[in-house]
C-alpha cells in the first residue's frame, strides 16, 4: 500500500449568486450563525486553498486576497457559476485539484477536511464528492481533479443546467461525511433550524 501523498493543492468556487426565492430574496450568503454570516464561515472551510473565487453579487465583501465573478447570465444556476469561477481562476497559478462549495450550507467545514483526504491518500479518482448518511449525493460540496473538471465544462453553455448534468459520467469517488455537513438553506424552517439569524 502507497504512502499518502502531500496535502493537495487546490483552488475553490465559493457559489452565492441563488435568488434565495424561498426566503423572499434574503440573501443566503449574509444570513448569520453566531455573529459570522454563512459567505464567512464558508470562506473559513477553504481558507488553505491556494486561491478563492466567490460567484455572486458584490456584496457582501470578501478578503482582499479573494476573487469576484459572477455568472453569466445572473442567476442562471450553480453550473453556470462554476464555470464562470473556473474562468475567474484562470488569473491564479493552476492547482491540481478544484473545490465547490455552496455557501448555504452551514455545516460544510465538516465535509472539507474529509474530501481533501479523500484525495491526499486516493486511488487516482476524479473527484470525490460528499455524501452524507441519507446518500445523497452533493456535488456542491465536492472536490474535482481540476483539468478533468474544466474539461466537463469547455465549450459547453453551463446555464440553467444542472451541475450533475456536467459531472454524472466523470468517475467520482463518494466520500462520507456527517449529516450536517451538507445540509443546506432553502427555507425559513432551515433558517430556524439551523439557528440562523
Amino acid at each position: 500500500m502507497s504512502a499518502p501523498g502531500p496535502a493537495p493543492v487546490f483552488h475553490a468556487v465559493v457559489l452565492a449568486g441563488g435568488r434565495s426565492a424561498r426566503l423572499g430574496g434574503r440573501p443566503k450568503a449574509g444570513l448569520r450563525r453566531a455573529g459570522r454570516t454563512l459567505l464567512e464561515l464558508t470562506l473559513d472551510a477553504v481558507r488553505e486553498a491556494a486561491g478563492v473565487v466567490v460567484v455572486g453579487p458584490a456584496d457582501p465583501a470578501v478578503p482582499a486576497h479573494v476573487l469576484r465573478t459572477r455568472e453569466d447570465p445572473p442567476f442562471s444556476g450553480p453550473a453556470a457559476g462554476i464555470a464562470a469561477g473556473l474562468r475567474a481562476l484562470d488569473a491564479l497559478p493552476a492547482a491540481q485539484w478544484t473545490l465547490t462549495l455552496a455557501c448555504d450550507m452551514p455545516g460544510v467545514s465538516r465535509a472539507v477536511p474529509l474530501l481533501l483526504e479523500a484525495a491526499r491518500t486516493g486511488d487516482g479518482a476524479a473527484g470525490y464528492v460528499s455524501v452524507p448518511p441519507d446518500g445523497h449525493r452533493q456535488p456542491l460540496a465536492a472536490l474535482y481533479r481540476s483539468d478533468v473538471l474544466r474539461r466537463a465544462f469547455a465549450g459547453q453553455d453551463a446555464a440553467d443546467r444542472s451541475v450533475f448534468s456536467f459531472v454524472r459520467e466523470l468517475p467520482l469517488r463518494d466520500v462520507t461525511v456527517p449529516e450536517d455537513a451538507t445540509a443546506d438553506v432553502d427555507t425559513w424552517d432551515d433558517v430556524h433550524r439551523h439557528h440562523l439569524t
